[in-house]
């Protein structure tokens, strides 16, 4: 990897480096803003983290190594288990974190691990941290004249994660394509519904004026909270909770997150 850029999230200078034409946000700089003693093989032992990172690597590592990922997920939440970063990677083939030493050694993720992983620090520093890197991807495209657009990377941070899930856990085999496009588009709806309320076709009869769809005016604090119910629901459907549960899970996830960031006056310096 080669270091590319720095942003600097809440006062704490972050290292960005690229490999494989990727970008890797540095999760030992992201985690000195955490209070009190955390570590990142404490997010690591944690079952929702393990299930997250491994359907990323189902998506994106063709090498990845399931038989020590089921090993791993199975022993993961434990009292006595613990894994670092290096172990994780040695033992699954992962392609999604690095354990790097050097000048600019430290933890590496990528981009759409690291968003996840501002999470655990807090809703506010995960705000920040895709902010600041919206603003460094803004000045890489006025230097290379290329299209930048926060919501469009948004909305495919967990877009894979979330509709393999959805093909691996619910769709049935042998069904048309209609079909499938069907359960598809019931399952965003239900994100929909959890975090803004209604359907897509409520929301168009109620505005037939309005261009797009309910996604495309969503605030910046929805489009976060939306990709982490996309995450989230991944994980819950893995574990094979059926969408009634579901629904009502993450539409309390929704309103928790979006209490901590709607009103924040710090927030409010971003727009």
């Amino acid at each position: 990897m080669t270091k590319n850029k720095t942003i600097t999230v809440k006062g704490i200078e972050i290292s960005i480096m690229q490999s494989n034409q990727n970008d890797f946000i540095s999760l030992t700089d992201m985690l000195k803003a955490k209070d009190g003693d955390f570590f990142i093989s404490d997010w690591l032992r944690n079952r929702n983290t393990v299930e997250f990172l491994g359907i990323w690597e189902s998506v994106y590592n063709p090498n990845f190594n399931y038989g020590e990922f089921a090993i791993i997920k199975s022993q993961a939440g434990l009292n006595n288990y613990k894994i670092s970063v290096k172990e994780w990677v040695e033992k699954t083939n992962a392609i999604g974190m690095k354990a790097t030493a050097g000048r600019y050694g430290g933890t590496y993720a990528h981009k759409d691990i690291a968003f996840e992983f501002g999470m655990w620090i807090s809703a506010e520093f995960k705000i920040y941290l895709i902010k600041e890197f919206q603003r460094l991807k803004e000045e890489e495209a006025k230097t290379k004249s290329l299209d930048w657009n926060l919501q469009r990377t948004l909305a495919k941070v967990n877009y894979r994660i979330h509709t393999d899930a959805i093909k691996e856990k619910i769709i049935p085999d042998q069904i048309t394509k209609e079909q499938a496009a069907f359960i598809y588009a019931n399952e965003a709806d239900m994100l929909n519904v959890a975090l803004l309320g209604k359907t897509v076709k409520q929301w168009q009869t109620e505005n037939p004026n309005k261009d797009g769809n309910i996604r495309d005016y969503a605030t910046l604090e929805q489009l976060v909270v939306l990709s982490n119910l996309e995450s989230i629901n991944a994980v819950l459907i893995h574990q094979g909770l059926p969408q009634n549960k579901r629904i009502v899970h993450l539409n309390n996830i929704a309103i928790t997150q979006l209490k901590s960031l709607i009103g924040n006056k710090q927030l409010k310096k971003l727009k």
